[in-house]
């Protein structure tokens, strides 16, 4: 082979092979059984909104948000940290509201309109603004946490296009970074917004002032 297949690629690939056969398994035994379905059995194949698209999936009635995103449609841009609704690394927006993928149900979201990280690039490639503020602010490190905090942040600005240092410090405040870059998200932020971005040294001669109060 000419071209290295990649760990990601071939997560994906194994991703696909399995939704292909567990989707066709679906409409099999659905197309050959013709009797009604039992009262309280719920519907394992539905249709949800991602990202613009109507995606059909095999559901099970348990299953998280994040789970099907990443291990059925394969957007891996979702994370799983705590996968118990702390970290926010699974942030993703539903009908512009920010929420945890690991504390959603997926049969929650029919009808709804879910975008992941992956939703936001532009028809030409270009960023979101989010992410492009949090390139020029360098704020992603180690980036585990990333997507979430854009996603907090893009659904930040759907509601309030002009918030201040202070909102945008409450938006993000259910996103950990374990690199501590949190000032470096906020400024992204603010740049993200059209508004103004306090250095560094600025953050630093404001917390040391008010320490001396």
């Amino acid at each position: 082979m000419n071209e290295k297949l990649s760990r990601r690629r071939f997560i994906k690939g194994v991703i696909a092979s399995s939704v292909t056969v567990s989707t066709s398994s679906l409409w099999y035994s659905a197309a050959t059984s013709g009797q009604e379905r039992s009262a309280g059995v719920v519907e394992r194949l539905i249709t949800i909104n991602v990202n613009g698209r109507a995606r059909p999936v095999d559901v099970a009635p348990q299953e998280t948000l994040a789970h099907t995103l990443r291990y059925k449609l394969g957007l891996t841009g979702t994370k799983l940290g705590c996968n118990r609704g702390e970290c926010g690394a699974c942030t993703v927006t539903v009908d512009d509201v920010a929420v945890y993928a690991c504390s959603y149900l997926t049969h929650s979201v029919r009808g709804r309109a879910v975008v992941t990280v992956e939703g936001l690039q532009g028809s030409n490639g270009e960023f979101h603004a989010v992410q492009q503020g949090f390139i020029d602010e360098l704020a992603p490190q180690c980036g585990y946490c990333t997507p979430g905090q854009v996603m907090s942040a893009v659904s930040l600005l759907k509601s309030n296009p002009k918030p201040t240092r202070e909102e945008v410090r409450q938006a993000l405040s259910g996103n950990i970074c374990r690199c501590g870059a949190y000032e470096s998200y906020i400024n992204g932020v603010m740049r993200a917004s059209g508004q103004a971005v306090e250095t560094t040294l600025n953050i630093r001669q404001s917390d040391t002032l008010q320490t001396s109060l």
